[in-house]
């Protein structure tokens, strides 16, 4: 010790409060910033699990390890710097005192071991990685390279220090060496090389103490003072960032999309209140403080922009951007919110007011001019509202996951993406035009192409064996293995029915018993939850639990087996649906079959021998982490798998997830035809004496794909290659069975269920209500003016049976009295309001006239059943969508009079508003038809039957001659303004209609007329709920179970739209 060391050890340690001030003063800003943020709850626990995957990810370096070079080339700076911190604060000893190491552990040989490969492995570490980042520097061409957009001035700063820390710790020992001898070849075998080429000089070695020292206190200095630097920040929060992750079981946050949440709580839209819940992220202190986290957290590696297919197709997103540029935004303006400063959604100053509620002007002087015009920027818009995110780059993603899956440090991009989607959905009504067409077909029709539910089933009718249908073949799941669900391009796309036709024969052929949904099927809602609405799939994904629940009712849960063939069905039942009530056994259909195939009941006999590349879906590898079950299939098929460059978790994208399937890419080389060209060119480099395929395991990714073969053939390329799916392949390789072995493999007799048996000898009296003298005249049976222990409305209609007997006023059916409450759309119970039915003249001649009694909404009394769940069998019909009727072949005609009269008078509701949205919550996109008008009077055919019967809602039945329609779906305007997500009045169910069963003849015969297209009578009833786009079909839910079926009761709205008083969609009371 001299004075120069005790010189340099003191200008050391007095820079260093400085330097420590500054450290401190950061974090304090970080925690500060983060803790901005929406509640997060979720993050915390379980413990053990999440501490145990951040050491793991930490010391195996699991996320990196997967980069080559890069992988341990980080590890050793990782450890260095982790493990180089003791030997760092050993320098303020050597400064002073050359001489000077840790009492104890400093004499240790594994001490001297520990330090000499930490000054070499940082040395070598970060030697490497400076070399990489100048080898992808983004000069020429800019997009290629993972640091095109990155701050390279921090960058270069940290390899520097971290340069002079990995030296500093080699020539520290190195010099104490030289100066006072003591090697060890063991522990330092290298710096005692070194020693050889310095002088023998211990104030030498004070110095390099001091270097190393200042090297570390400038790291201190700069990161402090920088919170935005996360190139050098992300070595401290990662380890939050990886703890506090989505997945407490380790994974990437894929698969399920992230619950819209408000203050730490998911949404459910039926309840929400827009004044007081947030909808998605519209501004950047919606994000959570795990999304403030995320964005501390981004080193700017670029791993993510490296796999977007975005970016690599010259779309305007990169996912590493997008999360600088949230962090940015997010860290200029937390001044102006951490005192209080906040605005509302039109942009007044709500947060920092005086009394009288005007912006407190004094408290805004204080925050600095940076931050408040800070605040002033939208979160989305373009360049001339100085948005923070244009939209460009928020509608091009494609949530394939890519991004995800690449990024080290767990960065959840695709959440943060679609909760900013959702706002600009539910709130700002901002989105491609694109998707107005999507979101009214899903409300309407129940699928992405505005089908009609009744066309799910046309598949069917091009295989020649027999498929059991839920509801028309089956009344239960007993004795059946899978519920096949088909899926909307299953049904009614082209190509994809090809996979859906294969999938059914292959199972047939294996002795799989499944049943199908058909017309009772509707969309998951994958498409309207990535499009951000959420209020949309809340709505679908009820219906669909619902529907699903009547078809496992009494199955175990690990027997509720569904098997579908789209990998974003596949998805949304196996991941989302748990999130909304519905947890099921799903199985996507290359695993079911490669399941078969090593059970020995799919046997190939003729190999396929051909060359095939395989493309993996996204929502089937990345978001679900199948991969090996279609190779195993195609390898199984005799197929030759030639693998593209990008395959596995590196999958390129076909650009249709993310509801890009509907949009058109306006911007770049198309996606699906940058990947169709990969395909090829990985043919052509593998040719085979035929041409080869593209084959896939999701009918999206086929679209997209089989219009990219036909773009390059267009030009000449790829002639002869076609895309199919992995079924197909299989399909080929086995011995087809004939039609009546593939039917009697599906033919399942189930044992009928015994009636429920009810009391009802003496039922209670209901007191007799008086009706309007116009309101009389019908037959048996008689519309509504039943008398008896439950009215049901539309009782009478269309029941299944004998004859009545003459004169019973009410529910006269043959035989022992049925229990109350039969219901509507059951056999042998009233039918579904509005379905007319037909029968001998002579019964409705017999029959003494009986008074109708007014309709009141579905309010049926004494022990009658509340009405179903929504668009299922068994349950109340979705209000607007088509029922499937039960033969009426021995019902007595219906007269409608009584009903019509009544069901006009019905008061009318109050306004509904949309989503129940106030303020700037505008409808997403073009409103849709309104429906009909509750008031309105339908014309009522005459009642006798000799008469020419009004049948204006019978469709014609699959196997009987085709008939024509008799009414088209109306359009008329909504009776009330329609806002939020343009939602008619009354919030219609999202859904297609029903086929119409057939319709038998009567039993004696009537001459009949075509019924005028008009809407039946019973339609004007359920107006508020009912779309004006339905169409004129029969209307009659039947249920397996033999529950009943009514129409929703008219009430006043409440909630988000929905009546109060009435169940909301999908839900059971």
């Amino acid at each position: 010790m001299n004075a120069l060391t005790v010189t340099l050890g003191t200008i050391g340690a007095t820079l260093s409060l400085l330097c420590w001030a500054s450290f401190i003063g950061g974090v304090r800003d970080i925690v500060r910033a983060i803790m901005i943020g929406q509640p997060a709850p979720d993050r915390w626990r379980p413990f053990f699990p999440r501490f145990k995957q951040m050491v793991i990810e930490f010391l195996a370096h699991t996320r990196m390890a997967k980069f080559r070079t890069v992988g341990w080339a980080h590890w050793l700076v990782m450890i260095g710097f982790m493990g180089g911190a003791i030997l760092w604060f050993e320098a303020y000893g050597q400064t002073f005192d050359p001489a000077f190491h840790w009492p104890i552990i400093g004499n240790w040989a594994i001490y001297h071991l520990w330090d000499e490969i930490l000054g070499i492995g940082t040395v070598l570490g970060i030697g490497t990685l400076i070399v990489i980042r100048q080898l992808n520097h983004p000069r020429l061409p800019e997009r290629l390279s993972r640091f095109s957009g990155s701050k390279f001035g921090p960058a270069y700063v940290i390899e520097l220090i971290v340069l002079i820390e990995g030296l500093g710790m080699i020539f520290v020992k190195a010099g104490k060496i030289a100066a006072y001898g003591h090697a060890n070849p063991a522990t330092d075998f290298f710096t005692m090389q070194v020693a050889k080429l310095l002088p023998a000089n211990t104030t030498m070695v004070a110095l390099f103490a001091f270097v190393k020292l200042m090297s570390g206190m400038a790291f201190l200095y700069l990161v402090g003072r920088n919170i935005t630097w996360g190139v050098a920040w992300h070595r401290f929060s990662a380890f939050f960032n990886i703890y506090f992750k989505r997945e407490d079981d380790g994974s990437v946050a894929l698969g399920a999309a992230k619950p819209m949440m408000s203050k730490g709580q998911p949404v459910d839209m039926e309840t929400a209140d827009p004044d007081n819940d947030t909808f998605g992220a519209g501004r950047i202190e919606d994000f959570s403080w795990k999304g403030w986290l995320d964005f501390t957290t981004c080193t700017e590696c670029g791993r993510c922009q490296s796999q977007c297919p975005a970016w690599n197709t010259g779309k305007p997103l990169s996912p590493k951007l997008l999360i600088m540029s949230l962090r940015d935004h997010g860290n200029a303006k937390a001044p102006y919110l951490l005192a209080g400063g906040r605005k509302d959604m039109g942009g007044d100053e709500v947060g920092l007011v005086d009394a009288d509620g005007k912006p407190n002007e004094a408290a805004l002087a204080k925050i600095s001019d940076a931050a408040k015009a800070e605040a002033e920027r939208p979160l989305v818009g373009d360049l001339e509202a100085n948005g923070i995110i244009d939209p460009e780059v928020l509608w091009s993603c494609t949530t394939c996951g890519a991004c995800v899956e690449q990024c080290p440090v767990d960065i959840e991009h695709v959440d943060h993406i679609i909760d900013m989607r959702r706002y600009q959905v539910l709130i700002e009504s901002e989105f491609p035009s694109e998707l107005a067409g999507l979101f009214k077909n899903l409300e309407n029709k129940g699928n992405p192409w505005g089908q009609n539910a009744k066309d799910r089933l046309n598949w069917i009718n091009e295989v020649d064996f027999q498929i059991p249908v839920f509801g028309q073949d089956a009344d239960s799941f007993d004795g059946y293995d899978y519920l096949f669900w088909v899926g909307c391009a299953g049904a009614y796309e082209d190509r994809a029915k090809k996979t859906t036709k294969a999938v059914a024969e292959l199972l047939a052929t294996a002795g799989v018993k499944f049943m199908v949904l058909g017309a009772e099927e509707t969309c998951t809602g994958d498409s309207a939850r990535r499009a951000g609405n959420e209020f949309l799939f809340q709505q679908l994904a009820a219906q669909n639990i619902e529907t699903l629940n009547s078809v496992f009712e009494g199955v175990e849960d690990k027997k509720k087996k569904i098997v579908v063939t789209c990998a974003h069905c596949f998805n949304a039942l196996n991941n989302e649906y748990p999130q909304v009530g519905g947890s099921y056994e799903v199985v996507h259909h290359t695993q079911l079959l490669n399941r078969l195939v090593r059970q020995k009941q799919l046997i190939p006999v003729a190999s396929v021998s051909q060359n095939v590349t395989y493309h993996d879906p996204c929502y089937l590898g990345r978001h679900n982490k199948v991969y090996n079950a279609p190779r195993e299939l195609m390898e199984a098929s005799g197929s030759t798998l030639v693998e593209m460059p990008r395959h596995g978790e590196r999958s390129m994208c076909c650009g249709a997830g993310g509801a890009r399937m509907w949009m058109e890419e306006q911007l770049g080389k198309r996606i699906n035809v940058d990947r169709v060209d990969e395909g090829l060119n990985t043919l052509a480099a593998n040719p085979g004496s035929t041409p080869g395929k593209i084959a896939t395991g999701c009918p999206f990714c086929r679209v997209m794909l089989n219009d990219g073969v036909t773009a390059a053939q267009e030009k000449g390329a790829g002639e002869g290659v076609e895309v199919v799916d992995v079924a197909q392949l299989m399909l080929d390789a086995i011995d087809r069975v004939d039609a009546a072995k593939l039917t009697e493999n599906l033919t399942v007799v189930q044992q009928p269920k015994a009636p429920v048996v009810e009391e009802v000898a003496e039922p209670e009296p209901e007191p007799e209500v008086e009706t309007p003298a116009a309101a009389k005249a019908a037959p048996a049976g008689g519309g509504l003016a039943m008398k008896g222990p439950a009215k049901a409305p539309g009782g009478g209609l269309g029941m299944k049976g004998p004859a009545k007997a003459p004169g019973g006023g009410g529910l006269a059916m043959k035989g022992p009295a049925k229990a109350p409450g039969g219901g509507l759309g059951m056999k042998g119970a009233a039918k579904a309001p509005g379905a007319k039915a037909e029968s001998p003249a002579a019964e409705a001649e017999s029959t003494p006239e009986a008074p109708a009694a007014p309709v009141k909404g579905l309010a049926m009394k004494g022990p009658g059943k509340k009405p179903g769940g929504l668009g299922m069998k068994g349950a109340a019909k979705a209000p607007g969508a088509k029922a499937t009727p039960t033969p009426a072949a021995e019902s007595a005609p219906a007269a409608e009079s009584s009903a019509a009269e009544s069901t006009a008078e019905a008061p009318a509701p109050k306004p509904v508003k949309g989503l129940g949205m106030k303020g700037a919550a505008k409808a997403p996109g073009a409103k849709a038809p309104g429906a009909k008008a509750p008031g309105a009077k339908a014309p009522a055919p005459a009642a006798p039957a000799s008469a020419e019967p009004a049948t204006a809602e019978t469709s014609a039945a699959p196997e009987s001659a085709a008939a024509e329609p008799v009414s088209q779906p109306t359009e008329t305007k909504p009776t009330v303004p329609a806002k939020g997500l343009a939602m008619k009045s009354g919030f219609k169910r999202p859904g297609a209609k029903a086929p119409g069963a057939p319709a038998a003849a009567p039993a004696a015969p009537a001459e009949s007329a075509p019924a005028p297209a008009t809407e039946p009578a019973a339609e004007s009833t359920a107006a508020e709920t009912a779309s004006a786009e339905t169409a004129s079909e029969t209307e009659q839910p039947a249920n397996g179970n033999g529950s009943p079926a009514a129409a929703p009761p008219a009430a006043k709205p409440g909630g988000l739209g929905f009546k109060s008083g009435a169940k909301a969609p999908g839900r059971k009371n």
